[in-house]
C-alpha cells in the first residue's frame, strides 16, 4: 500500500495528457471568462514551475493542470473568430467560396468574406456555412460570388453541461451558418489546390462511398443509413481515423516491402522495409490531408509515424507513452479539440488498446485462425468499453450489439469495401467505375446485414445525462487501469465506475427548461413526460432532443404541447411555483398580479422585466431548476457567445 504512489509516479508522463486536458475543460465549462492577462501571467509561472527539476511531483501535477486551463484561455483569446450578434435575412454576402461540404441533404459552402458590412463584433475575415438552396446554381471552389440568402448566429448550449454550438463553431472559424437562394458568379478562380482536388474526386466518383471513406465528408451517407449503423456499433467506419489509416498503410507498406525486396541494390544496402515504411508514410500524408485533416486522422497519421519510427529504431512500438505524445501535440495546436467527441472517442479507443496489448499481454490461441478471431473480439470489446462512457454522453444511448456487429461486418469494409472504393476513386479518373460499383453492391448487403442487427430486441441502451461529475469518474477510473502497476489500481477503477454510475443514476433531473432568448420552454409533468409551449421551433430544433434526452425519454417521441391559461402557463410543483409568459399583452396584464402573489416564486418571460420590487422572483438567460427549486444556468458569457456584446432589447415596465 505504502509503495502504490511511488509506482503511480514511477509512469507520471502518462497523467500529463489527462492533466492538461482537465485544466483545458475546467476553462471550457466555467460561467465566465477569466482575465487574459492573468493567464498569460500564470501559465507562463507554471510552466516555468514544470520545466524546474526540484520541482515536487505534485506540486508539477497542479502547475501542468492549470497550464492546460491558460493554454486553452490564450489559445481561445489568439484565433478571435468573428461573432455574428444577430439572425440577418434577405443579406448579400460577396465573398470566396473555401470548399463544399457534400452530404445527403445536399451541398453546403464554406464561404469566406469580409465581415464590416454585417453585424460582427470583429473585423476579421469570417466565414460562414451556407446551405445551397434547391434550383440554385452551385459555384466551384476558389470562385468569387454574391450570395443572397439568410445568416444564423451560432446557438449556445440548450442545457447545462450539453452542447455548445456556438463553441464549437468559434474553435472551427465559422461565424454564422445560413442557406443561399441566389448565387451570382462575379469573378472565377481556376487556381489547383487541395480542396479543388477533392472537388474533382466527388465530381468523377459520385459516390458516397468515397465521400465519406477517402474525402471525410461527415454527413455523406444517408441519414436513415447512419441510424442504422450506430445502432449495429460500427459507426466509426464514418469517420477517417485509425481503422483506416492502418488498413491504407498497411497495404501501401505490404506493396512496396515486396517490390523493394525485388531489388537487390536496395536490400544489399538497408532492410526492404526502411525504403518501405518511407513511402507508406508518404501515402499515409496524402491520405490525411486529401480527407481533410480530421482531428481524429491526425491522431491516427501521427501514432502511424512514432510506430514507423520506433519500427526503423527497433524501439517498442505499442506504448501507451506514445499516445500521451501525441495527445500533447494535438493539445498544443488546438486545446479545444479535447471538447470534441471524435477526440474523445478516438484517444479512448487506442489508449484502451495500448493498454491491452502493450501491458495485460493476453494470451493468444497457437492457431492462425483462431488467433485473428480472438485478436477481433478482444480488440473491439476493449474498444467498446472504453468508448462506451463517452458514447452515452455525446449520443445518450449505447448499442448493444456493437461486438457482434465489428466481428460480422467490419471485416467487410476492411476486405472488400475499403479497397474497392480507394482503387475506384483512383480508376474513376479514367472513367472507370467497376471498383465503386462494386463497393456499393457489396454495401448494401453488409447494410441488409446490420439492419438485421439493428432490428434485434434491445439493440440500444438508453442512457440518462451524463454530467461533467460522471465523466471525471470514469475517465479517473480508466486512467487508473491503463497505469495498472498493482491490484490497488483495478479496485480504484471499480471504485470510480461504481461511483459514476451511481451519480449517473442518482442525480436528479431538472424539470422546468428554457432557451437563452425564453423563445422555448419545457416543463415535466408529474408522469415524467415533457411538454413545451410550442410543438416545433426552427432556431431550436435540437432543444426539444436535448431536453428529451435529459429528461430519459428518445429523442424520436412527440413533441407536447402544453396548454396555458389565456397567454400565462402556470406550472406548480411541491417545492416552487413558476409562471412563464412569451406573448406581450398576457405579461402586461398580469405582471403586478404575478409580483404581489406570494405563491408565485420564479417569473419567466421572452421579454426582459424591469420590476425592482419583484426582482427577486424575475429569472433571465438560460436555465434549468431542478425538483428542490435549485436554478442552474447555461453559460452565455463566453469568448464564442454572442451574448457578451449584446443583450436582449426587449423590455417590459412594470406599473
Amino acid at each position: 500500500m505504502r509503495m502504490w504512489p511511488q509506482m503511480q509516479i514511477e509512469n507520471k508522463f502518462i497523467y500529463v495528457p489527462f492533466l492538461l486536458a482537465l485544466g483545458a475543460a475546467t476553462y471550457f465549462t466555467r460561467v465566465n471568462e477569466p482575465n487574459f492577462i492573468a493567464m498569460c501571467i500564470i501559465g507562463a509561472v507554471s510552466a516555468g514551475a514544470i520545466l524546474i527539476r526540484r520541482t515536487p511531483t505534485i506540486i508539477r501535477a497542479i502547475m501542468i493542470c492549470v497550464l492546460g486551463f491558460c493554454w486553452a484561455g490564450i489559445y481561445t483569446n489568439i484565433i478571435n473568430t468573428p461573432i455574428l450578434q444577430h439572425n440577418m435575412r434577405d443579406v448579400q454576402i460577396t465573398g470566396t467560396v473555401e470548399s463544399i461540404d457534400h452530404n445527403h441533404k445536399g451541398d453546403r459552402l464554406w464561404l469566406k468574406f469580409n465581415p464590416n458590412n454585417l453585424n460582427t463584433a470583429d473585423n476579421h475575415y469570417a466565414r460562414a456555412r451556407l446551405t445551397i438552396m434547391p434550383d440554385t446554381t452551385s459555384p466551384n471552389i476558389g470562385d468569387t460570388v454574391v450570395a443572397s440568402g439568410a445568416l444564423f448566429k451560432p446557438t449556445s448550449a440548450d442545457a447545462p453541461e450539453s452542447f455548445d454550438f456556438a463553441r464549437w463553431a468559434y474553435f472551427n472559424n465559422l461565424t454564422a451558418t445560413g442557406y443561399v437562394t441566389d448565387i451570382d458568379i462575379i469573378a472565377s478562380d481556376s487556381k489547383s489546390n487541395i480542396a479543388t482536388i477533392r472537388q474533382t474526386l466527388h465530381e468523377n466518383t459520385k459516390s458516397f462511398l468515397v465521400d465519406a471513406l477517402v474525402l471525410g465528408y461527415k454527413n455523406a451517407v444517408p441519414e436513415s443509413d447512419a441510424e442504422i449503423w450506430f445502432n449495429t456499433g460500427i459507426g466509426h467506419v464514418w469517420s477517417i481515423s485509425g481503422f483506416h489509416m492502418t488498413l491504407v498503410g498497411g497495404w501501401i507498406f505490404i506493396v512496396f516491402y515486396l517490390l523493394f525486396r525485388a531489388i537487390p541494390v536496395i536490400t544489399r544496402r538497408m532492410p526492404a522495409k526502411i525504403p518501405a515504411m518511407a513511402c507508406a508514410q508518404v501515402g499515409l500524408l496524402g491520405y490525411l490531408v486529401l480527407s481533410g485533416c480530421d482531428t481524429a486522422t491526425m491522431r491516427a497519421f501521427l501514432m502511424t509515424t512514432l510506430i514507423f519510427i520506433a519500427f526503423a529504431i527497433g524501439r517498442s512500438v505499442i506504448s501507451v507513452r506514445n499516445v500521451a505524445l501525441v495527445f500533447c501535440i494535438l493539445f498544443w495546436f488546438n486545446p479545444h479539440c479535447v471538447m470534441q467527441a471524435g477526440f474523445q472517442l478516438s484517444f479512448a479507443a487506442v489508449f484502451g488498446l495500448v493498454w491491452m496489448y502493450s501491458v495485460v499481454k493476453p494470451r493468444m490461441p497457437k492457431n492462425r485462425f483462431a488467433k485473428v478471431i480472438w485478436a477481433t473480439v478482444l480488440t473491439s470489446g476493449v474498444a467498446t468499453l472504453f468508448t462506451a462512457p463517452f458514447v452515452a454522453a455525446h449520443f445518450g444511448a449505447i448499442p448493444t450489439y456493437g461486438l457482434l456487429g465489428n466481428l460480422i461486418i467490419l471485416p467487410v469494409f476492411s476486405f472488400l469495401i475499403m479497397p474497392a472504393v480507394l482503387i475506384g476513386t483512383i480508376t474513376a479518373i479514367f472513367n472507370i467505375h467497376m471498383p465503386v460499383e462494386f463497393a456499393h453492391n457489396v454495401y448494401g448487403y453488409a447494410l441488409d446485414v446490420a439492419e438485421y442487427i439493428a432490428n434485434l430486441p434491445g439493440a440500444n441502451i438508453t442512457m440518462p445525462h451524463i454530467s461533467n461529475a460522471v465523466i471525471i469518474c470514469f475517465i479517473i477510473g480508466l486512467v487508473c487501469l491503463i497505469n495498472m502497476r498493482t491490484k490497488l489500481n483495478l479496485y480504484a477503477c471499480g471504485i470510480l465506475g461504481i461511483l459514476g454510475g451511481t451519480l449517473m443514476i442518482t442525480s436528479p433531473k431538472p424539470v422546468f427548461f428554457v432557451t437563452g432568448d425564453h423563445v422555448l420552454a419545457g416543463f415535466v409533468n408529474n408522469d415524467k413526460s415533457l411538454e413545451f409551449n410550442k410543438s416545433r421551433d426552427s432556431n431550436h430544433m435540437f432543444a426539444f432532443d436535448t431536453w428529451k434526452q435529459i429528461n430519459g425519454q428518445s429523442a424520436s417521441d412527440k413533441n407536447i404541447r402544453r396548454k396555458h391559461d389565456k397567454g400565462v402557463y402556470k406550472y406548480e410543483t411541491k417545492n416552487f411555483n413558476l409562471v412563464y409568459i412569451q406573448k406581450f399583452v398576457p405579461l402586461m396584464n398580469n405582471l403586478e398580479q404575478m409580483c404581489n402573489d406570494d405563491n408565485i416564486d420564479f417569473i419567466v418571460s421572452y421579454f426582459k422585466i424591469n420590476a425592482p420590487q419583484c426582482k427577486h422572483k424575475i429569472l433571465n438567460n438560460g436555465f434549468v431548476i431542478y425538483p428542490n427549486g435549485r436554478v442552474k444556468y447555461t453559460p452565455i458569457n463566453r469568448r464564442w457567445h454572442h451574448n457578451r456584446h449584446a443583450q436582449n432589447t426587449n423590455h417590459m415596465q412594470a406599473q
